[in-house]
């Protein structure tokens, strides 16, 4: 049996080490076109950067609401197939995005998967409070 809070912290260091790699892309691209704040005009650099912020747009909080479910003790199963998924629709997205401006298969699934995943661990938390108001006596 895996100890308490081993399902989170896995896809967190996961995210981080990611992130971590789309800012090393930006930086590479600000020196490549001698940008230091801005895209300077530069398409790639604008995607990259882009990318990198949407990461920090969604990334965040999808990680707060799958501890906040792995905290209620929801099955390790399932959490962990949201915490791959999170960090698989990153991965596409990022590579998507960063290969052509126009929308591509690893962006859309990159997307969709990362807003599922959202979706869905929002509306189970929603679901356990809920169910633990329902049970608190009156």
């Amino acid at each position: 049996m895996l100890p308490p809070f081993a399902v989170t912290p896995l896809y967190a260091a996961l995210c981080g080490l990611l992130l971590l790699a789309l800012g090393l892309v930006v930086v590479r691209l600000r020196r490549k076109h001698a940008v230091l704040t801005g895209d300077g005009g530069h398409a790639t650099l604008a995607r990259a950067m882009r990318v990198q912020a949407n990461f920090v747009e969604y990334v965040p909080l999808t990680l707060l609401l799958l501890f906040m479910l792995e905290m209620s003790r929801q099955p390790v199963w399932a959490l962990h197939l949201l915490g791959a998924a999170l960090f698989i629709g990153r991965l596409l997205h990022a590579w998507g995005y960063l290969m052509t401006p126009q929308l591509s298969f690893g962006r859309a699934l990159g997307i969709g998967l990362t807003w599922i995943v959202l979706g869905v661990t929002a509306a189970w938390l929603l679901l356990v409070v809920l169910q633990r108001y329902a049970m608190m006596p009156a």
